[in-house]
């Protein structure tokens, strides 16, 4: 009779849980419908009443942006010309000119050059700026058309006009396939280490390293400095293929928690590694992120190898496409990754995001936990991968933030391209401290790099249309102008770093700032050093 009761009581239980659950989702379902319905019927009467003509995509465009801006930052709405963009990032290839590039007001600036394809061939440089395909202004174009003017069907022309220091001349391209190798390039640093840096983690890195690794083994390979540093991530699966490259098959790479259960998934080696035994130092840094974090950090938990450099970045936010109507689509955050020995990566808490000031707090200010290696080292969660071996450089700044978030550097190396006809080979060239200081002369009369301070100045005195005030105005903005040169050089170290390569790149391509940086590179010679020591490489290991 009691167990009868007890069946019964289950029963009511199960019964009540399951009718809140399916009222819980009811309502829940209700009132998206009903915002959705809503929203509706404003855009209706706003398109059949409103004074001026409004345009409808735009409209719906910035609603969208807005409604995901609280999110993460990696939460976004794609067009159908984003959609595209992203599937090159991901295939590594598309058919084009062979450029990076900027968008400006007048038209296509050219960031770099892709040696041998067309824009190389065809002799344009960093720093031109096209304002005129076939016949076609570009003044003044939206980012999504111009972003279409470049690409297209492989070998088809392109009759710009471009403008070069003042000058404008014309160009005949031919488009053609472009591949974005993700490993621009790897070396045997001596007769024994190889060196590999992979940029992107595109459909074609995990092939692409195996390549390497294969090709430096038949050279005499014996130890690996891996560079990831300033790689921003990308596929989960390529980062799971290249760490399966050292870590044995059926070991958790990483684990994803979601909140829907089938996209919480535990992701092991589904084949057999390339070398288990292959002393390895992974190089990271804060620019490190995502899928480079993956492969760092389960390469830490396993020791299997040292970690070199910077703490990274702390991007541990799984997204996901999913497919809108009309070519559309949305990335949305899905889950956290975590290692192998239970650490999450991410960084960031938004969802506890300050709602008066939109500052967002680190999951570190909560306190850190501890964690176990395979060799019972300790490690810690709280944002990004912690380097086994630190190499310190200085703290940077807001300014020294903002002037990285700028065009400045890149203008300054624009510049100093045609001011320099000659350099130095790639391998000898140093940026030197009378560089610096020139680079700090510049910057004070550019206008591209301004800090946060500077704009709201400029901004309340452009409001006031005041001309009385328009000398102590100078006054105030040279002395804020000094104030943000002292702050950028204290970070002397990291930006002459930065110059130096915008520098090689105009000069010697993307080639010229890796030989550059297999001879002059700090982290690369300690990383070198540590693999000769082997007793110091295994004792850190160890943790003893």
């Amino acid at each position: 009779m009691k167990n009868m009761i007890r069946k019964h009581k289950i029963a009511l239980i199960l019964l009540f849980s399951v009718l809140f659950l399916s009222f819980s989702v009811k309502s829940k379902f209700f009132e998206v419908a009903k915002q959705i319905e809503i929203y509706n019927s404003l855009f209706k009467e706003l398109n059949m009443y409103y004074v001026d003509e409004i345009n409808p995509a735009d409209l719906t465009d910035k609603a969208i942006k807005n409604t995901l801006k609280d999110l993460d930052p990696y939460t976004n709405f794609y067009n159908e010309q984003n959609v595209e963009d992203a599937k090159i990032r991901r295939e590594g290839e598309y058919a084009g000119i062979g450029v990076s590039v900027y968008y400006t007001d007048k038209g296509i600036q050219l960031k770099e050059i892709y040696k041998g394809f067309s824009a190389d061939k065809s002799g344009l440089k960093a720093g031109d700026i096209i304002i005129s395909v076939d016949g076609q202004s570009l003044k003044n174009m939206e980012r999504d058309e111009l972003s279409m003017f470049l690409r297209g069907i492989p070998n088809t022309k392109v009759n710009a006009k471009v403008l070069r220091q003042g000058q404008v001349i014309d160009k005949i391209l031919v488009r053609e396939k472009v591949e974005v190798n993700p490993v621009p390039y790897f070396k045997m640093l001596d007769d024994e280490t190889g060196y590999i840096t992979l940029t992107r983690f595109n459909n074609k890195a995990s092939s692409e390293v195996k390549k390497a690794f294969v090709a430096l083994k038949e050279k005499g390979m014996k130890k690996l400095v891996f560079d990831l540093r300033s790689n921003p991530g990308g596929s989960l699966l390529e980062a799971i293929n290249i760490s399966n490259f050292f870590i044995p098959k059926g070991k958790t790479i990483v684990t994803t928690k979601a909140k829907i259960k089938k996209w919480s998934n535990n992701y092991r080696g589904s084949n057999d590694a390339l070398d288990l035994e292959i002393p390895i130092v992974v190089l990271v840094n804060g620019s490190s992120a995502s899928a480079s974090e993956i492969v760092s950090g389960s390469l830490q938990d396993y020791d299997r190898a040292v970690i070199m450099g910077q703490r990274s970045f702390g991007k541990g936010l799984v997204q996901r496409q999913k497919e809108l109507t009309y070519g559309t689509q949305l990335k949305l955050t899905i889950s956290k990754y975590y290692t192998p020995s239970g650490r999450c990566i991410q960084e960031l808490d938004y969802t506890n995001r300050d709602s008066k000031t939109g500052v967002v707090p680190k999951f570190s200010a909560r306190g850190i936990n501890a964690f176990k290696t395979a060799n019972g080292r300790t490690v810690y969660d709280g944002g990004g991968i912690m380097p086994d071996v630190e190499i310190k450089l200085s703290e940077k700044t807001e300014a020294t933030k903002a002037l990285i978030g700028s065009k400045a550097l890149f203008n300054f190396a624009t510049d100093y391209y045609y001011q320099n006809k000659n350099i130095a080979d790639s391998e000898s060239f140093r940026f030197t401290k009378t560089d610096f200081k020139n680079f700090t002369k510049y910057l004070e009369k550019d206008t591209t790099f301004l800090t946060p301070q500077e704009k709201l100045f400029e901004d309340a005195y452009k409001s006031s249309q005041n001309s009385l005030i328009s000398e102590e105005y100078a006054s105030l903005k040279s002395k804020l102008v000094t104030q943000k040169l002292i702050a950028i050089k204290k970070n002397e170290d990291i930006l002459t770093n930065l110059l130096k390569e915008e520098v090689l790149l105009k000069f010697y391509y993307k080639e010229g700032v890796y030989k550059n940086k297999l001879k002059k590179d700090e982290t690369i010679s300690e990383a070198l050093n540590l693999l000769k020591n082997q007793q110091k490489y295994y004792q850190i290991l160890s943790g003893k």
